[in-house]
């Protein structure tokens, strides 16, 4: 697969994924929940956490190549993946925090949704910061 195909489905991802939210925000659990069981709110914010967390890899390597510390290349396919990462993770944890019905240990995954607030920003900083070393060292 070509960065290019890459870039593209990462790019669709997030509007694919807003499309799937809406069922995952309208499921209600009337039952307490095992710390243990995988709920879809709990699912949701892994993957956005994942996601994030790559994004903030992909945009530390890419901040790193566009100061010239790693590798000849200048990071900009790296500095824009970072950011669709990131923003992808924010706007999935966004959703799974304002569609949990309950606090922690509920089952709704709201302490992976703020982690994703936490993390997905990150990510986007990185990468942003990236775009602009790359644009100045070009």
């Amino acid at each position: 697969m070509s960065a290019r195909h890459l870039l593209t489905a990462a790019a669709a991802a997030p509007l694919g994924i807003a499309g799937l939210a809406a069922p995952v925000a309208s499921h209600v659990l009337a039952q307490p929940v095992g710390a243990y069981t995988l709920t879809s709110g709990r699912l949701w914010s892994a993957v956005a956490a994942l996601l994030g967390l790559a994004g903030v890899v992909i945009g530390g390597l890419a901040l790193a190549r566009s100061t010239g510390r790693i590798g000849t290349g200048t990071g900009r396919r790296g500095a824009i993946a970072a950011l669709i990462a990131g923003s992808a993770c924010t706007v999935i944890g966004g959703l799974v925090v304002a569609a949990a019905e309950g606090g922690p240990s509920t089952g709704y995954g709201i302490v992976g949704g703020y982690v994703d607030l936490v993390v997905g920003p990150i990510a986007v900083v990185l990468g942003g910061l990236a775009l602009v070393r790359s644009r100045r060292a070009a």
